[in-house]
């Protein structure tokens, strides 16, 4: 869920045009539980194949990668690494939630209620071991490299674009600016249309609220981030007027006797987040045949499809252009 910063920063939008040559840092946990909650059934059931196995992220990834690539954007995925300590309690509630929601639907089911079905069915989309290692699969069939964080994904992304080996990061999070993300790209994989894209570039979101990346990092604290509880009642706009009243350093001293969290620790992990700097970045050309016996065979997708679909991911054979032209 992320820093909720959206009363306070105003995106530009833009279509896919505009990133057209451009490298993506897509944060991958974030886009498969995107995947995992929107490509369903009528009743909330995910996608299946015919031994019971979930699809939906493995359709998704598919599809709008595609997409994506057709459009001349090249993506990078980043996976997860070991979540901080500090991240527990939020862990911890994400997976209460999803728990509770995955009982309602069931309730929903047996009442044959399918509004109430598919809504408490999104919400209980989990990421087991078996999703997260057949997108990596795939991804490799298609030639998509990933990457593997030491940490948070988003940060990983964030630091990425800070080193210009990619251009923008694509999260749906706010956490990314926190992070120091120069550029963001929001609704990149859940909108196949074009326009529509909701795009934040960190320089101009600083200057145009008159702020320091320090003073957005403790707004986005004291309205809670996944690190640490936000003080009472105060959101986006509460936090913001402290900062330009200069009230920043009071409150998260309020916030931390309140809370009894050492705040200092979560400020050092936003201005300085456990990465991978050892990374290689590489696209390859798409493993067609292989990815048939891997969709098709094995999971039940459509041959017809599975090949029209790789045959949009020719731009991706680094041999057709030098890393350097695509930044």
């Amino acid at each position: 869920m992320g820093v909720k910063l959206k009363d306070i920063i105003e995106p530009e939008s833009i279509n896919f045009k505009y990133l057209e040559g451009r490298t993506i840092a897509i944060d991958a946990f974030n886009t498969l539980y995107q995947f995992l909650s929107s490509i369903r059934q009528r009743d909330g059931t995910p996608l299946m194949d015919y031994d019971g196995n979930i699809t939906s992220h493995l359709s998704g990834i598919l599809y709008r990668n595609a997409s994506i690539v057709e459009k001349g954007m090249k993506p990078i995925y980043i996976f997860d690494g070991k979540s901080s300590q500090l991240k527990k309690n939020t862990v911890d509630k994400r997976r209460e939630i999803r728990d509770e929601s995955e009982k309602k639907w069931k309730e929903a089911l047996e009442n044959h209620d399918m509004a109430q079905a598919k809504k408490y069915a999104s919400r209980s989309a989990k990421l087991s071991p078996e999703i997260i290692e057949s997108s990596k699969k795939l991804l490799d069939l298609m030639g998509i490299p990933y990457i593997e964080a030491a940490g948070e994904g988003e940060a990983q992304a964030s630091y990425m674009v800070q080193k210009g080996d990619a251009w923008a990061v694509s999260s749906q999070d706010y956490d990314c600016l926190l992070f120091g993300a120069n550029r963001v790209v929001r609704n990149l994989t859940i909108n196949s249309n074009l326009g529509n894209l909701e795009f934040y570039e960190l320089k101009k979101v600083l200057e145009k609220l008159a702020i320091s990346q320090e003073d957005l990092i403790k707004m986005g604290i004291l309205i809670g981030t996944d690190f640490n509880e936000g003080l009472y009642r105060v959101g986006a706009k509460t936090a913001f007027k402290y900062a330009k009243q200069g009230k920043l350093d009071e409150s998260i001293a309020k916030l931390e006797k309140e809370t009894n969290q050492n705040i200092d620790e979560v400020i050092d992990l936003f201005k300085n987040p456990n990465v991978n700097k050892d990374y290689k970045i590489k696209w390859n050309k798409p493993k067609t045949e292989e990815a048939l016996i891997f969709l098709c065979d094995e999971h039940g997708f459509s041959e017809d499809r599975v090949v029209n679909t790789f045959s949009k991911l020719k731009k991706l054979d680094s041999s057709q252009k030098s890393l350097e032209d695509w930044f």
